[in-house]
């Protein structure tokens, strides 16, 4: 049913840029991995799955969802002082001993570039208190972004029985944590300077994601390695508008995988724009009656649907109260695929509308026009 604040308004859609949908130059890849997945970022559409809803370890590509978390509930220049049972874990370090003070979001880097499996440990310690508090986090996190087939354990990916995912699922999260602008800031990071210990000094960490340096357009994402999962990746890549995220589960081949994995997608996607006509919207208390809106960004979704299967729905509020600044949020777009949504664009005021000064408000002919707009208004809503 929706907010009954807000007014739907149909509008007609002009669609451009739109390119053939005829068969691909390139055949469907041969990969190593035992699952693997291409996926649409912007519409989270399937472009090429193999076994994609076999539930298989996800080794240290589980610190995608322990970054993201990080950075949703913490500031990230809060600094931790870390303790002997935040390093207390096997495998990669980020070098953390205990006593180091530590930033939240040097933690990030140093999971996501060095896969440090104490970098880890520290943030879900000390955000949740303890690895089974944060674990909660992670599924209740997992269940929003709608990975159904998952279950997590441990915040760095060290295998457990119980903690499992799927390629498409995973390709889930990966489109999910590159709408962080600072996770994919982390993410695309070749080096990174970052500064900590007891006391903290400059160090420098690489990014283990070999994709950055030999794939063109590569934006991420994260490595994983365990004897019992096999090598894991998931990456992400971005030409000409359309961003691509690619999963492989147990793969001896991944790089190989990934580049062919690519290629494919994007051969299969193209970004459609689309053209809307914005309503104005009416204000009460203001200078003006009506003020105009703009969208915050280009109207488009990276897809490989055609077009009589992308639609759109403009969603205002129903009226404002001045003053109105430029950039106020006024309401939204949603792009739907399949009748999906897939994609929301705020709508937002164009122009500064003043409100109506001290001593014209005071006119009582002014106060009695407006106390009958507003009072038509709700007997129209009736």
């Amino acid at each position: 049913m929706g907010d009954p604040m807000l007014r739907k308004t149909a509008s007609f859609l002009l669609l451009l840029f739109v390119f053939s949908f005829g068969c691909s130059a390139l055949d469907s890849p041969s990969v190593s991995a035992q699952s693997a997945v291409v996926m649409a970022a912007d519409s989270r559409e399937l472009i090429y799955g193999k076994n994609e809803h076999e539930q298989r370890g996800m080794a240290s590509t589980t610190k995608i969802m322990t970054a993201l978390l990080t950075l949703e509930c913490a500031s990230p220049q809060k600094q931790v002082t870390v303790t002997e049972q935040m390093v207390a874990v096997e495998g990669t370090s980020m070098g953390l001993l205990p006593g180091d003070k530590v930033t939240y979001r040097d933690l990030v880097y140093g999971m996501l570039l060095a896969s440090g499996n104490d970098a880890a440990n520290t943030a879900a310690i000390s955000i949740s208190g303890s690895i089974a508090e944060f674990a909660k986090l992670m599924n209740n996190r997992a269940v929003q972004i709608g990975m159904h087939n998952t279950s997590f354990v441990t915040p760095s990916g060290l295998d457990d029985e119980n903690h499992y995912s799927t390629a498409f699922d995973m390709a889930l999260l990966g489109c999910e944590a590159i709408t962080n602008s600072d996770f994919l800031l982390a993410c695309s990071s070749v080096q990174a300077e970052l500064c900590y210990g007891n006391e903290p000094y400059t160090r420098y960490l690489s990014n283990h994601n070999k994709l950055l340096k030999t794939f063109d357009g590569a934006v991420g994402i994260k490595t994983g390695f365990t004897k019992k999962s096999g090598r894991c990746l998931v990456s992400a890549a971005e030409r000409n508008g359309v961003t691509l995220v690619c999963v492989t589960l147990n793969a001896p081949n991944d790089w190989q995988d990934h580049k062919a994995l690519l290629e494919y997608g994007f051969e299969q996607v193209s970004l459609k724009a689309l053209y809307c006509s914005l309503p104005q919207v009416t204000v009460y208390g203001g200078e003006a009656e009506k003020a105009d809106v703009e969208l915050s960004e280009p109207l488009s979704v990276a897809t490989q649907c055609s077009p009589d299967r992308i639609s759109a729905q403009i969603i205002v509020k129903p009226y404002f109260i001045a003053p109105l600044k430029k950039g106020d949020i006024a309401g939204e777009v949603r792009i739907s695929v399949d009748g999906k949504t897939v994609k929301s664009v705020p709508v937002k005021i164009k122009d500064d509308v003043k409100s109506i000064t001290q001593e014209v408000f005071k006119k009582p002919s002014l106060l009695k026009r407006l106390a009958e707009k507003i009072s038509g208004f709700f007997c129209r809503e009736r």
